[in-house]
């Protein structure tokens, strides 16, 4: 996932509007939307602040991504009939 990808998902699941996140963060509204409308990644000390407001650390904004990279690491080296039945098994989850 990307950085502004999961900036904008943990803005979502809190409800907060960038302006939110801005006062919560210390950041004017102006750098969280240029970096949208950029596209562009923030710098640590902005990201920092970021989670900071999410009350997170550097580390756990970046945990779930490497969870995500290993988790699919091990589906991918699964047998083509483990894979069924782990697809089996998530259906019948829901």
């Amino acid at each position: 996932m990307e950085v502004l990808d999961k900036i904008e998902k943990l803005r979502n699941e809190k409800g907060w509007s960038i302006n939110y996140l801005a006062m919560e963060s210390g950041l004017t509204q102006s750098t969280l939307n240029n970096l949208y409308s950029r596209n562009t990644e923030p710098k640590i000390s902005t990201l920092r602040a970021i989670c900071s407001a999410f009350g997170i650390t550097l580390s756990d904004f970046f945990k779930e991504e490497e969870n995500e990279d290993e988790l699919l690491r091990k589906v991918k080296s699964l047998s083509q009939d483990n894979k069924k039945a782990l697809l089996q098994l998530l259906n019948n989850i829901k």
